[in-house]
């Protein structure tokens, strides 16, 4: 399209009209299709004619269109003198004589907002457009002006201003992009709203194809201007729809309507078009194009079960949630009274409901339990509205149906409620009421009826509580009320009832001040029966008086008692000391009650020990701990302090009684064994630097002097003994004094490994060996190569492999699983086991020459019980480790500990002391380690003299145990043997023969 200039559209023909029609009627339908609910979508656009007039340059009327004409009931002459008239609003002909004179002076458009009195008395708003028409020499020749009736909008506008709801405008204003064409079909002249909309110039809005969608513009741009010259050649009005770009980049729909102009001889002279914004329209035409669809959405969106009935009250339409709450059809649904979807209850109840409801033609309310898929019973709320007719006929109902259930349950939870604080007030003695200042209404629970000696139809007042006041409180109370009253404030009081029969009653009366509205207050407040209260305390001051003197003969006993004593508050402050304690520091009773009866206690202990006083108080049960005190010679010295509660008769602490003993010596002679098993331990360390061996016990020398003479060889080592007892620790120590400490150190735990791969696991295999080997792997022999292998749990090597390995040991190679080669191996040999291996071998499960050649050296590791000197010093080297490992500092292990640790018989040995400790630690809080006796009592019974029930049970194991040996051969393992007849794994089989000395080879 080629550019035209901007200069003001000229006017050559004054008397023909500008036809410019507003037709929004899609508006209107659009929007109905939005504001629809139970009316699907009702029109709320019908028809917004649009009126035109011209006017001189000098603003007087000069052309009235005939919809102007009718609405205003006036002819054109009557319409000339208007602003003398009363077509426009006496309210603002002001406002439009001075806009419309500035716009005549001036020259620029006029635009206003104004209401005009239609035929009928009715004013109405419109929008009043104009625009100058110029000639050649750029004078205004004339005005046009359009009229657009607004009144909708702006009642829409104002009721949208006013609604709590947040919905956006629908349709704020569809201001119309005007916009004039040559016959050629060149942009001649543009109006603002169009300038605005695309955010650019008259010179830019002539490529006007640019701003069409990608998708509406055909093919190309070729096809667009050929489709465009066809439509101007015809001369004929066109209306079309397509996107146009907004100035944010924003595409939205518009209808394209032209009209041509036509000179006297019927020649186009020019082209008068109208955009009309239709994006909302166009999102409405696609909700209409899936009406149901989108119907059935709206509905099914709405939280409860929504359903239409017939006027005869049959089921037309129900929403997703309500079938699949029932479970069931729409079909199925439409013989709601005769199925199961309502409780047996409600049934002929909603049956009886519904048909007064069709009869009467009244809304319906009912509330019901409806039966969910899953058997539930919920409650529901009903409601149905009849929709009418024009005639007044019913045609239809609507019926939200609500999930009430939670609601119902709520308020039996109020009534229960309710329920409770009545017993509460009752059993508490304590009523509650309300006041009403303005009124003087009172309001009384049950509770306050009662404290007041009043029956319940007697109506509350204060009257009616003066009648009951005591004569001598009387003034005080009407006093204290008045004040109140007066002052708006809260009341709190204390007196006496006299009741009849002269009975005594003492009340405590709170009420507190609330505003019900602006300048006015009510008092609501609690009334409670004291009179017990008032009785115990003449008793307790009673008591106390007893107590004062008890005091005095309690003080002289407890000064008379040599042990340091002190007394504290329930929270664990200080009170009070004996005399002894005085004596001790060196302390008056006034600077023990001081901040300085703190500097007697040693910083460092007060910090420790500070947060684990605190919850010991907290807890309220009897503790110790020790810490050092400075005595009256400037000596700090270690004492034990006991704290022991005392209660009342309702078990809370009222007091705390605290004992000091001096055990500053017994400390210092601990300390001095501490160092001196230090001293020891480090001594072991340089002479055998054996690692984690810890003990000095002969039967331990006696296994470090074997570790240092054959820790230098190469010969093959069988450790032996009972498990826990650390037979590794004793394979590393001989390896590491070894000459091949620098090497592999491999350890193969036989036990662990499933029988089927255990060869495997120590010489390898081939890929392809057996499923699964997808690739060759080297055994545990071959890595341990120049090294040192340790075969833990030897005892429970299957037969095959116990070849394999006396193999090794007689030629000092082996074969890969899988393969042929043979491969020569250095390697020491150092094997373990707890199990007897005589026996194993006179049961056959092992082999003699393979004993033989592991019994080149054996080592026998004794059993902690036969080391009872060694436990104090692996007591202290195991807390010391876990201390350090837990970043906790342990100075002090307590001697009750130690006792217990030696009297134990420990049958896990030292893995099971190590555990011990390491749970001690976890658990420890202060710097002194102990071990709960408890902990060990399941282990201790189980070494008792057993009783009949134990032996009872032993019996009954010795009999099957031997029967299975009887039907096995004395076998043991294997899918034959005696444990797998048993079902119990062969380790745990063979420590019942040996507890309970089963002679199985007999059975062979």
């Amino acid at each position: 399209m080629e550019s035209k200039s901007s200069t003001p559209l000229e006017i050559k023909n004054p008397d023909n009209q500008l036809r410019t029609n507003i037709d929004l009627e899609d508006r209107k339908r659009n929007e109905a299709a939005l504001q629809e609910s139970e009316e699907r979508f009702r029109l709320i656009v019908d028809t917004i004619p649009g009126f035109v007039c011209t006017l001189s340059a000098a603003g007087e009327v000069q052309l009235l269109n005939r919809q102007l004409l009718e609405y205003f009931g006036k002819t054109t002459e009557e319409l000339k003198n208007w602003a003398m008239s009363d077509v426009v609003h006496p309210d603002d002909l002001p406002r439009v004589i001075d806009s419309w004179k500035c716009s005549v002076e001036t020259g620029q458009p006029y635009d206003l907002e104004l209401r005009q009195r239609r035929a009928d008395g009715v004013y109405r708003w419109f929008q009043s457009r104009a625009l100058p028409a110029r000639n050649k020499e750029g004078r205004i020749s004339g005005w046009y002006m359009l009229l657009t009736d607004i009144d909708e909008r702006r009642r829409a506008e104002a009721a949208l201003r006013a609604s709590e709801q947040d919905f956006r405008l629908i349709v704020d204003t569809i201001p119309g992009l005007v916009w004039t064409m040559t016959t050629a079909g060149d942009v001649e002249l543009v109006n603002q709203q169009m300038l605005d909309y695309f955010g650019k110039t008259l010179d830019e809005v002539q490529e006007w194809i640019l701003f069409l969608h990608p998708d509406d513009r055909a093919d190309d741009r070729a096809s667009v201007v050929a489709y465009w010259h066809r439509i101007i050649e015809s001369g004929q009005p066109y209306e079309i729809e397509h996107r146009l770009r907004r100035a944010d980049g924003v595409y939205r729909w518009f209808q394209a309507r032209g009209l041509p102009q036509r000179d006297a001889e019927g020649l186009i002279v020019r082209w008068y078009n109208l955009l009309t914004d239709i994006d909302e329209g166009k999102r409405a035409e696609e909700a209409l194009r899936s009406n149901e669809q989108s119907l059935r959405l709206i509905v099914d969106s709405i939280p409860g079960f929504v359903a239409t009935m017939s006027a005869a009250g049959e089921v037309e339409l129900v929403n997703r949630q309500t079938l699949e709450y029932f479970g069931k059809t729409a079909e199925e649904l439409k013989n709601w009274a005769t199925s199961d979807a309502l409780h047996p209850d409600d049934r002929p109840r909603m049956v009886d409901v519904w048909r007064r409801g069709i009869e009467t033609g009244e809304p319906v309310e009912f509330e019901h339990r409806s039966r969910r898929a899953d058997g539930v019973y919920r409650w529901f709320l009903l409601r149905s509205l009849p929709q009418r007719d024009a005639e007044g006929r019913i045609v239809r109902w609507y019926n939200l149906v609500t999930d009430i259930d939670d609601l119902k349950k709520a308020e039996e939870k109020v009534q229960r409620s309710e329920a409770y604080l009545s017993e509460a007030q009752h059993l508490s003695r304590t009523g509650s009421f309300s006041c009403k200042v303005s009124s003087g209404e009172m309001l009384w629970s049950d509770e306050t009826f009662r404290i007041f000696g009043y029956e319940r139809a007697t109506k509350p007042g204060l009257e009616a509580i003066l009648q009951r006041v005591h004569p001598e409180d009387k003034a005080m109370v009407q006093e204290r009320i008045d004040r109140a009253t007066r002052e708006g404030k809260d009341c709190d009081l204390e007196f006496r009832l006299l009741l009849p029969g002269d009975s005594v009653k003492h009340v405590h009366a709170m009420a507190h001040a609330v505003n019900d509205e602006p300048g006015r207050f009510e008092f609501v407040g609690a009334v409670m029966d004291v009179t017990d209260q008032w009785q115990a305390r003449a008793k307790l001051e009673k008591a106390f008086d007893e107590i004062a003197k008890s005091e005095v003969e309690l003080r002289t006993v407890i000064d008379a008692i040599p042990q340091l004593i002190v007394a504290l508050g329930a929270d664990g402050t200080f009170l009070s000391a004996n005399q002894a304690l005085l004596e001790y520091t060196g302390l008056t009773k006034e600077e023990v009650k001081s901040e300085s009866f703190r500097d007697v206690f040693h910083t460092e202990d007060s910090e420790r020990l500070r947060d684990e006083r605190e919850a010991a108080i907290l807890r309220g049960a009897p503790f110790e701990y020790e810490r050092r005190v400075r005595r009256r010679d400037g000596q700090y010295r270690w004492l034990l302090v006991q704290y022991n509660p005392l209660r009342n008769e309702r078990g809370e602490v009222i007091r705390w009684y605290a004992t000091g003993t001096d055990i500053h010596d017994r400390k210092q002679a601990e300390e001095r064994t501490r160092h001196e098993n230090v001293a020891l331990r480090e001594q072991l360390d340089q002479v055998f630097m054996f690692e984690e061996i810890v003990g000095s016990a002969p039967a331990l020398k006696t296994v470090l002097s074997s570790i240092v003479k054959v820790a230098p060889t190469d010969s093959t080592v069988l450790i032996t003994g009972e498990t826990g007892t650390g037979k590794e620790l004793i394979a590393r120590a001989i390896h590491k004094r070894s000459q091949r400490a620098g090497q592999p150190f491999i350890t193969v735990n036989c036990a662990s490994i499933p029988a089927s791969l255990i060869a495997s696991e120590l010489f390898g295999h081939e890929k392809g060996a057996f499923t699964g080997a997808l690739q060759r792997r080297q055994g545990r022999f071959e890595l341990a190569h120049s090294g040192t292998i340790f075969l833990d749990e030897i005892g429970e090597l299957p037969a095959e492999t116990q070849i394999a390995l006396l193999r090794v040991l007689q030629e000092r190679q082996f074969e890969r699983v899988g393969g042929s080669r043979a491969i020569a191996t250095d390697v020491r040999i150092i094997a373990a086991t707890n199990r007897d291996l005589a026996a194993a071998i006179a049961a056959g499960t092992f082999r003699a020459d393979l004993f033989y050649r592991l019994n080149v050296f054996p080592v026998d590791v004794p059993p902690l019980r036969q080391r009872k000197k060694d436990i104090p010093m692996l007591v202290e080297y195991f807390a010391k480790r876990y201390a350090d490992k837990a970043r906790k500092q342990i100075s002090n292990i307590d001697k009750n500990t130690l006792e217990l640790c030696q009297s134990y018989h420990w049958p896990g040995n030292i893995r099971e002391l190590q555990n011990i400790i390491e749970r001690a630690v976890i658990l420890c809080n202060g710097d002194t380690f102990y071990i709960d006796r408890a902990w060990l009592s399941s282990e201790s019974a189980s070494h008792t003299e057993p009783g009949p029930l134990t032996k009872t049970i032993q019996s009954y194991e010795r009999e099957m145990i031997e029967a299975a040996l009887a039907e096995s051969n004395g076998k043991v393992a294997g899918p034959t043997g005696a444990a797998a007849r048993l079902g119990i794994p062969r380790s745990t089989l063979d420590a019942k023969i040996k507890q309970l000395k089963i002679k199985k080879y007999s059975f062979k």
